[in-house]
């Protein structure tokens, strides 16, 4: 049992985070201001995270289990603390990319620790624990994140994460071993690659905040090259960071990642569904978060109901699951900025089925895409495909909030901001969104025919 806990903790807490933050951001910027860098609170934390996954290979190489997840544990910490003292959006933006970084961490070594603690017959169930950690962080996050907001004191939802941060740690030391593996360190990080793949996020989150439509444009444009770039020099001799195939919509891992990045930048307009609820339709923090957690609900339901699906009907799931998400958000569009004239419950339940209807479209798909990838993957680099289904899904969480703040403030969430500026925003974030999984439904269809 306290294994189990040792193991699951880490990734419990990087969840509850996320849903936390995600509820009390309308809370944050009404105090410390900053409502312009809304979206980089989840930008950083996702660049950071995509940092954190990647080191975890070497992190593992370098130090015992128990150290390592101890660090992670540390920098988390020192994130939280950061963030539940800033007084400024400076600060809590540098404490969010601090919190990242601990968090991609503990996401990573609750995968990387299941060989270590586990005996081979129990991966498969201690796999099934450490996933529904995130099933369990959209029933807490939310209420702990929304409780906190309404009455005011948002940073005591970052301090709470102290002493459970400490408790974590306790079990850690008693049930990770101490002992690192004997041999000298072998694993190599490919930096390059990596900073070329969170500055092509940052770019781009950067040209948000250019007043020039053509300065916001060049910044995008900039921004893709950078990750072209990267994509590039990841097809050249040296370690990769994406298996063979992965850069060609010719080759079947080639569709597919692009489908999963559809999908994940589709599922980023969640980052200002709170907001929306609160200052058009005047939820409180705990319903606006628990509302938006719709989202997560449904991708989690559709996963677990269609996960058991396999020939015909699995590719059915695949091909109508980004029809679902777009008819959603398309409904979310219509009905967030509050001019459909329908009575307050029948509008607030359309509201809730369309979020859940986005989250069901990726849900519904999930299993049989990933499952996909495992299958594509090129002889030796099966544990290289497996791995690199979390970055491609991260890199394109953090190009999708990137893409979401520039959205947003371009149609007028800042200026001129209030309700008139949240109404644009919301027509303008969730109509375009709409259109990645639009483009999605066409790759499914050659996926499911290949």
């Amino acid at each position: 049992m306290l294994r189990s806990v040792a193991l699951t903790g880490g990734v419990a807490l990087h969840a509850i985070n996320v849903h936390i933050v995600t509820t009390i951001l309308p809370s944050v910027v009404n105090d410390i201001g900053g409502l312009e860098y809304y979206a980089w609170n989840i930008t950083l934390f996702v660049v950071a995270s995509i940092l954190g996954s990647t080191l975890t290979a070497k992190l593992l190489d370098r130090l015992s289990p128990r150290l390592a997840y101890l660090l992670a544990l540390s920098v988390f910490t020192l994130g939280a603390v950061a963030c539940a003292s800033a007084p400024s959006m400076g600060w809590m933006l540098a404490g969010r990319s601090v919190q990242g970084l601990g968090g991609g961490l503990l996401a990573a070594l609750s995968y990387a620790l299941i060989r270590v603690v586990f005996a081979p017959p129990l991966w498969p169930r201690a796999v099934a624990l450490v996933s529904g950690m995130w099933g369990v962080a959209t029933l807490f996050g939310p209420a702990v994140g929304g409780l906190f907001a309404q009455s005011g004191h948002w940073r005591l939802a970052f301090w709470v994460l102290l002493p459970i941060s400490l408790l974590q740690a306790l079990v850690v030391m008693s049930q990770l071993p101490q002992q690192k593996k004997t041999g000298p360190a072998t694993v190599r990080v490919p930096a390059l690659k990596i900073t070329l793949l969170a500055s092509s996020v940052l770019v781009i989150a950067l040209a948000g905040l250019w007043p020039s439509t053509a300065w916001k444009l060049g910044g995008v444009a900039f921004g893709l090259a950078l990750g072209l770039l990267m994509a590039r020099l990841d097809q050249r001799a040296g370690v990769p960071l994406l298996p063979t195939g992965a850069y060609s919509l010719h080759s079947p891992m080639g569709k597919v990642f692009a489908c999963i990045c559809l999908l994940m930048i589709g599922t980023t307009t969640e980052i200002y569904v709170p907001y929306f609820l609160q200052t058009l339709h005047g939820y409180t923090p705990l319903m606006a978060g628990y509302a938006t957690a719709a989202m997560a609900g449904g991708w989690s339901l559709a996963s677990l109901l269609t996960s058991s699906h396999s020939g015909a009907a699995a590719k059915r799931m695949v091909s109508t699951g980004p029809l679902v998400m777009t008819l959603s958000l398309t409904t979310l569009a219509v009905v967030l900025p509050g001019a459909t004239g329908l009575p307050g419950p029948a509008q607030d339940l359309l509201m809730i089925l369309a979020l859940a209807g986005a989250g069901f479209g990726v849900g519904q798909g999930w299993p049989h895409l990933v499952t996909r990838v495992l299958k594509s993957a090129a002889p030796g680099e099966e544990n290289l495909a497996s791995s690199s289904i979390t970055t491609v899904q991260l890199y394109a969480m953090a190009i999708g909030a990137a893409l979401a703040g520039l959205t947003a403030n371009a149609a007028g969430l800042s200026e001129p901001g209030g309700v008139a500026g949240a109404q644009r925003a919301a027509y303008w974030l969730l109509g375009a969104f709409a259109l990645a999984p639009t483009l999605a439904m066409l790759l499914t269809r050659k996926i499911v025919r290949s």
